[in-house]
């Protein structure tokens, strides 16, 4: 059997000669065998759906794909239902990728018009932004998501700057002006987004003038106040961006500020005293710094001022420098060497060509600076000792308790402090003095201290040890008295020498003889007869306590009545052996006590009385002794 292709119309002729043949029922009238008439087949159809028909326009309304920095496009949107009719107030959704575009209202999305039209404007992302990208738009429309896309491409936009302008161009010192610079696309203002702008300038850097760093466009303008802070200079201000390949520059003219003063800073060394010409000395110098700083008329450091010096009066030291010129802190220095006499003198700093009709140049004058020896003079040389009168005949004081302390104290020629670490020099013919490391001190403000402890020899041996004291010019022979130490301190510049000597006595700590009312010998005959005294009045009576060398007893010994029978003290002064030192000779150099004791029993008195006590002496160290007396009270 052969193919065949059957066609409706065939097949439809077979279908009507097939019911025919069979003379079919409840065919019309009219018809072969009452049959219905015969239908033609039709091709079916797609039903018609809504849609969103998306372009792009540039801003003459042209079609456009190119987006830029410079030419932003209009996205429209154009929405259709079904029938192919615009749907006014169709809320329209525009997406897009971020990198490259964004859209202006930020949100994406607009009202379709009464042509169903939404528009939204399309911005390139950035002025670095580059590529292609598709916007799309969508819109509900009877329920159903249509939506509609249109291709574009992204170049990066190219600005440039116009000429940086100045409004004056020229100011004075702390003056301001106005800086200004458009920001082109093309030759155009590029008022599309705002661009940040930044300004810079050498004065700004240094924090001389001020302005503001970075600056947002205004319709394609960026503008900024620049205030001279003291700059002093010509000044150049850049202006740079992001996208701009070339920077714009511009010179601006600043008037330099006026100085108004100068003033003096500070002397080294600080205590304003150099030493004449090679007699330096420990930590001390022949050379002075001085410094001043030169401030403008609003009272800023000014830097790049010439300053001139003098020294007042003249040729008192030599200068060292003549002129100088002030640094960014408005600062300059000058030295000073000494020469070979002690003087005073003062450095005088001048700005020159700052005369005017009422006035001479403007100047100050740093303060005073002496130019000293530095060294000690004879006359300047003291020598203390703490307590002059110590246990120590019989008690050594050992290694860390002195009994003592020796101080010295010097000064220069015209008063002052020698400098510190002078080497002081002590020696002592009885006990010891010092440290184990030296048998001296180094002087710190013109003074050191020693320590000075009892121990042996207690015995000197004449002339030993041999000290400037007793064999340098001027000196005197050493004390010889019996439990007396003679300490002697010195110094030397290697030309000269000063010394001074003192005395500090061993004191025994027991009372060997009484000396009362000024006798020229000792009382021997005990308990001492005081005489007779009127039980009416009070018995005054004086005695003076030696130890076995003639000597006081130690310093702090307490004197005080003890054991009175038939009498009461009224009084002991003083009551304490006070610091004695060593006077030259021989004689009984003890302490002398005023004492007062009165007869007890009614005033006036009925019966005559003895009365008995004691003076007691008690040392520091607690050994006492006591020595009785005997008075006899008359009553007339």
């Amino acid at each position: 059997m052969k193919n065949q292709t059957i066609t409706y119309s065939s097949l439809a002729l077979l279908l009507a000669a097939t019911l025919s043949a069979c003379g079919g029922g409840g065919g019309n009238p009219g018809t072969v065998g009452g049959g219905t008439a015969p239908t033609t087949p039709t091709t079916p159809t797609t039903p018609a759906s809504p849609t969103v028909g998306v372009s792009l326009v540039n801003a003459s309304g042209q079609a456009s794909t190119a987006l830029s920095g410079a030419t932003p496009l209009t996205v429209r949107a154009v929405v259709r239902d079904a029938a192919n009719q615009p749907v006014p107030n169709a809320l329209v959704t525009f997406t897009t990728d971020a990198d490259l575009a964004v859209f202006a209202p930020g949100a994406g999305t607009a009202l379709a018009d009464a042509s169903g039209t939404a528009t939204i404007t399309l911005r390139s992302a950035s002025l670095a932004a580059g590529g292609a990208g598709r916007v799309t738009a969508s819109a509900s429309v009877a329920g159903v998501t249509v939506t509609g896309d249109a291709a574009y491409s992204v170049n990066a936009t190219s600005l440039a700057f116009s000429a940086l302008t100045l409004a004056p161009t020229s100011i004075d010192a702390y003056g301001s002006t106005v800086i200004s610079v458009d920001l082109l696309a093309n030759g155009v203002k590029y008022t599309s987004q705002q661009v940040n702008v930044r300004f810079s300038s050498a004065c700004v850097t240094s924090g001389k003038a001020t302005l503001a760093a970075t600056v947002a466009t205004n319709n394609g303008t960026a503008q900024t106040v620049y205030r001279d802070q003291g700059c002093g200079n010509n000044d150049i201000i850049t202006a740079t961006a992001d996208g701009v390949a070339t920077a714009a520059s511009a010179a601006l003219a600043i008037a330099p500020p006026s100085a108004a003063s100068v003033q003096f800073v500070e002397a080294l060394p600080t205590d304003k005293s150099i030493v004449i010409r090679g007699q330096g000395g420990i930590n001390r110098t022949e050379t002075a710094t001085l410094r001043f700083r030169v401030f403008d008329v609003f009272d800023r450091p000014l830097a790049g001022r010439r300053v001139d010096f003098n020294i007042v009066p003249s040729g008192a030291v030599a200068l060292n420098k003549a002129t100088d010129s002030t640094d960014q802190n408005g600062e300059v220095i000058t030295t000073v060497n000494s020469l070979d006499v002690p003087t005073t003198f003062r450095v005088q700093a001048v700005l020159p060509g700052t005369a005017n009709a009422s006035r001479p140049d403007i100047s100050t004058t740093s303060d005073s600076i002496v130019v000293t020896t530095g060294l000690p003079v004879q006359r300047a040389f003291s020598l203390s000792v703490s307590q002059g009168n110590v246990d120590g005949w019989s008690y050594d004081s050992g290694p860390t308790t002195p009994a003592a302390t020796v101080n010295v104290l010097l000064a220069d020629n015209f008063g002052n402090p020698v400098a510190d670490g002078t080497p002081i020099v002590f020696q002592t013919n009885l006990g010891a003095i010092g440290s184990s490391s030296k048998g001296g001190c180094n002087t710190v403000n013109g003074g050191c201290s020693v320590a000075f402890r009892t121990q042996n020899p207690r015995v000197a041996a004449p002339g030993t040890p041999v000290t400037p004291c007793n064999s340098g010019t001027g000196s005197t022979a050493d004390t010889t008295r019996a439990g007396v130490a003679t300490i002697c301190a010195s110094t030397t510049d290697g030309l000269n020498t000063q010394f001074a000597k003192t005395t500090i006595t061993f004191s025994d700590e027991s009372v060997a003889a009484v000396y009362v009312n000024g006798a020229a010998s000792p009382s021997t005959v005990f308990p001492i007869s005081l005489g007779n005294a009127s039980a009416n009045e009070s018995k005054v009576f004086s005695v003076q306590l030696v130890d076995l060398n003639g000597n006081a007893l130690p310093a702090g010994t307490t004197i005080a009545v003890s054991g009175a029978v038939n009498a009461t003290s009224v009084e002991v002064a003083p009551e304490t052996v006070p610091s004695i030192f060593a006077a030259p000779g021989n004689g009984p150099q003890g302490s002398n006590h005023r004492i007062t004791v009165a007869a007890t029993g009614a005033k006036p008195c009925t019966a005559a009385s003895v009365a008995n006590f004691s003076v007691r002496a008690t040392t520091p160290r607690g050994a006492v002794t006591s020595i009785p007396f005997t008075l006899n009270f008359t009553c007339p």
